[in-house]
């Protein structure tokens, strides 16, 4: 009797691993496609965004779904997958869409000479708001729409500047 008590506990604890093990599959199931479809933390960090961002970093959220339904527009903060170096993700905000008309400051640092485009079919003009430090559009041209990782909505640290990251107007 005493093997067959054994046996049936160790199938009981077995049971209890193997449903918590389940249980814990799920959740990171469930927080893989909410990470993947819905919404992400992503710490940004630099000098291309300042003011609005920190230099030493912010811990934001992006939204993914307004990038997949094509409703981003100007004046929004976007998480971009960098053209030059794509394993890099940047913080950049959305100056012009397909078929606008954008004119921007060509060399900020040592001439006031503005040139102007035309953001072609299936792109989207991005900059940062300090254009003395920002590698953007106007040093790669415009972007592929379907780099753009999501909509920055919200900023969660540091705790001082909480809140809701609203789009500049233009």
């Amino acid at each position: 009797m005493g093997v067959r008590n054994q046996l049936s506990l160790f199938v009981t604890f077995a049971k209890e691993g193997f449903e918590k093990s389940l249980l814990v599959g799920k959740f990171f199931c469930c927080l893989h496609v909410v990470n993947t479809y819905v919404c992400t933390p992503a710490l940004a960090y630099g000098p291309s965004m300042l003011p609005t961002i920190n230099l030493a970093g912010d811990l934001v959220l992006a939204e993914r779904i307004s990038t997949r339904f094509n409703k981003v527009c100007p004046g929004d903060v976007v998480l971009v997958r960098s053209p030059v170096v794509p394993r890099r993700i940047v913080t950049k905000r959305v100056i012009g869409m397909e078929g606008d008309r954008v004119s921007y400051v060509a060399d900020p640092k040592s001439s006031d000479k503005f040139e102007t485009v035309v953001v072609p079919k299936g792109h989207v003009w991005i900059e940062g708001d300090n254009i003395y430090e920002s590698n953007d559009s106007r040093k790669f041209g415009a972007v592929p729409y379907g780099l753009i990782e999501g909509r920055v909505f919200f900023r969660i640290w540091p705790p001082k500047d909480f809140g809701s990251l609203g789009r500049r107007a233009e």
